[in-house]
């Protein structure tokens, strides 16, 4: 499975790109705002573009199975998970079918529920942010 995320609402607070799942658009994207390369402030930077291997596993924060972005340089922990606001993550991908502008995502449950199912079901998932 390949997903892929194209940011384009660029933010002093958080970033809005479009989840793309093998090429055809999922849902919208929030995560904390992008800073330079090799700037970070904990819990309120988005992760750098790049590819990234995803794989299922325990949350140790959540206390349940969500979707682990692995080798994410400087961070630990990067989830995506559901929130509608960048106050809910902290470097981790929220998910949500709509967005009407600025720092909310809507339906987060109802984007995640069947994307993580999905995703349940594959071997390699493969996650690209632009």
């Amino acid at each position: 499975m390949k997903l892929s995320i194209k940011r384009f609402e660029f933010a002093k607070t958080y970033t809005v790109g479009k989840l793309y799942v093998n090429g055809t658009f999922y849902c919208y994207t929030l995560e904390d705002t992008v800073r330079p390369k090799g700037e970070k402030v904990d819990g309120q930077t988005a992760i750098p573009t790049g590819t990234y291997s995803v794989i299922i596993d325990v949350s140790n924060r959540f206390k349940r199975r969500l979707p682990h972005v692995l080798n994410v340089p400087g961070f630990e922990g990067v989830r995506i998970h559901t929130g509608n606001t960048s106050a809910n993550t902290e470097g981790c991908i929220l998910v949500g079918t709509t967005w009407a502008g600025k720092d909310f995502i809507g339906n987060s449950k109802i984007a995640f529920d069947p994307l993580f199912d999905k995703m349940e079901l594959e071997k390699t998932i493969e996650l690209i942010i632009e």
